[in-house]
C-alpha cells in the first residue's frame, strides 16, 4: 500500500497532534486515590464524643464550609465529599478510623484531624502510607518536622510559638522581670517552657521558679502559695481551663498581682473566666490570632461579614461565640486554597508541595495583619500573634502582631 505524499503528510500531523493531545492530557490531569473528574475524598477524625467532645463543632463546620463550596461548583469543577468519624478522643481508636478512612474508604487525605495524643498514634501510619496528614488540629510544635515525617502538617500556632511570644512581651514591658512559671508536668506544658527560654536565653535566670502539677490533682492551690512566695511579679499560667480558672481565683484571694499571661488554651471566657469570677480575671494577658465573631469591633469587617453568611446559610443557630466555628472555617478555607493551587496534578505528593507553598495568605477570619505562610522547610501555618488583655468582662486586643522568631 502506497500514500501520496500529501496524504503522508496529514497522517504524520494528525498522528503528531493525537501525541500532542495525549501528552497535554497526562500533563493536565494526575490523579492519586480518592479523586477524580468530579471528586475529592478527604478524611477526617474528630472527637465528637469523649472528654473533647467539646472540639466536635469544629468538624461539623468544615463539612457545613465544604458544603457550601460544593453549592458554588466545587474546586475546579470537583465536589468534596468529606468524610468525619468519631474517634472519642481515643488514641486506639483513632488508629482504627484512620486506618478505615485510608486502605477502605481510599481518602486523598486526612485533614484537620483533632488531638496530640491521638495523632501521635497514627503519625507514623500517615507517613510509611505516604497519606497526607495535612493541617493537623493542635498546638504541638512536633508537627513541624518536614525531614523527619513529610507528610504531616500543623495548622494554628504551636504552644512553643505563643510561649516565644510571651518571652518576647515579657523582655519588652518588664525586663528586669522575677518570672514564675506554672505548667502541665506534660508534652504542652514543657513545650511552652521551651518557648519561653527559646527566646530568654542568658535571660532564663529572669525565671526564678518553675512549678509543674499533674491533671489528676484535685486543686493547685498550694502550688499558686508557692509561686508567690518567690517574689515573682511575672507569672506565666501554662495550664489548662479547670486549673487556669483555679490558679486566677487563688491569685485573687491571696491579693497576688503580677503581669499574668495565660496560654490560649484557657481564654475561655464562659469555663474560665466566669468560674474564677471576672474581677479576679481583670487584666489576664494572652495572645489570638483569630478574630472572635462575638466582638462587635467586627461588624464591619468584610471576613467577619462572610463568615456570618456562611453560619446564617449552612450552621443556622450555631453558637457565634464558640471560637471553635471561627477555626474550623478558617482551616477549611486553607484547605481549599491548597486545593485550587494544586489544580489538576491531584497527587498527594504535589498537595504537599502546595499546602508548603502558602504565601500571605490571609483567611477570613484571622486577624488583620496575621498571614499564612509555609515553605519546605517550615511546616509551621500561623507563627504571629497579637497580644490581648482581659479587660470588663472580654479581651481586647492592642499592640503590634508579633512573629514568634528568634531573630525578630
Amino acid at each position: 500500500m502506497s500514500f501520496s505524499r500529501s496524504t503522508l503528510a496529514t497522517l504524520s500531523a494528525a498522528a503528531l497532534l493525537l501525541a500532542a493531545t495525549s501528552q497535554g492530557a497526562f500533563a493536565q490531569k494526575k490523579y492519586d486515590p480518592g479523586v477524580t473528574d468530579t471528586e475529592i475524598k478527604i478524611g477526617n477524625v474528630e472527637a465528637y464524643s469523649g472528654p473533647a467532645s467539646a472540639y466536635g463543632v469544629i468538624g461539623k463546620t468544615e463539612e457545613a464550609y465544604f458544603r457550601m463550596i460544593n453549592d458554588q461548583g466545587g474546586i475546579n469543577g470537583r465536589k468534596i465529599n468529606f468524610i468525619s468519624y468519631d474517634d472519642a478522643y481515643s488514641p486506639p481508636k483513632t488508629v482504627e478510623q484512620v486506618r478505615k478512612l485510608i486502605e477502605s474508604d481510599e481518602v486523598f487525605l486526612v485533614f484537620n484531624a483533632l488531638g496530640t495524643p491521638t495523632q501521635t498514634a497514627v503519625q507514623k501510619y500517615h507517613n510509611a502510607k505516604k497519606v497526607p496528614q495535612l493541617f493537623v488540629a493542635t498546638g504541638a510544635s512536633k508537627w513541624n518536622d518536614p525531614k523527619d515525617f513529610p507528610w504531616t502538617m500543623g495548622f494554628q500556632p504551636s504552644y512553643r510559638v505563643e510561649a516565644r511570644i510571651f518571652a518576647k512581651y515579657i523582655l519588652k514591658e518588664k525586663p528586669n522581670a522575677k518570672i514564675g512559671v506554672f505548667y502541665a508536668n506534660d508534652d504542652f506544658g514543657k513545650d511552652y517552657v521551651a518557648g519561653l527560654k527559646d527566646i530568654l536565653g542568658a535571660n532564663s535566670k529572669l525565671i526564678v521558679a518553675e512549678e509543674s502539677y499533674e491533671t489528676s490533682e484535685p486543686s493547685i492551690d498550694a502550688h499558686i502559695v508557692k509561686l508567690k512566695d518567690t517574689g515573682a511579679d511575672v507569672f506565666v499560667n501554662i495550664s489548662t481551663p479547670k486549673f487556669a480558672a483555679q490558679a486566677i481565683k487563688k491569685m485573687a484571694e491571696l491579693n497576688w498581682k503580677p503581669m499574668h499571661l495565660m496560654t490560649d488554651v484557657s481564654i475561655s471566657i464562659g469555663a474560665v473566666m466566669k468560674p474564677a469570677g471576672l474581677d479576679a480575671s481583670e487584666g489576664v494577658l494572652s495572645a489570638g490570632y483569630l478574630k472572635d465573631a462575638s466582638d462587635s469591633q467586627w461588624n464591619n469587617d468584610e471576613g467577619m461579614k462572610k463568615f456570618k453568611a456562611f453560619l446564617d446559610k449552612y450552621m443556622p443557630g450555631a453558637n457565634i461565640a464558640d471560637t471553635n466555628l471561627v477555626y474550623g472555617y478558617t482551616a477549611a478555607q486553607t484547605m481549599v486554597q491548597v486545593l485550587k493551587q494544586s489544580g489538576d496534578n491531584l497527587t498527594r505528593a504535589n498537595v504537599m508541595k502546595q499546602a508548603a507553598s502558602l504565601k500571605d495568605f490571609a483567611a477570613d477570619t484571622l486577624l488583620p495583619g496575621i498571614k499564612i505562610n509555609t515553605s519546605a522547610t517550615d511546616f509551621a501555618p500561623i507563627e504571629q500573634l497579637q497580644m490581648m488583655r482581659f479587660t470588663k468582662g472580654k479581651w481586647e486586643m492592642f499592640g503590634d502582631i508579633i512573629s514568634a522568631e528568634t531573630g525578630g
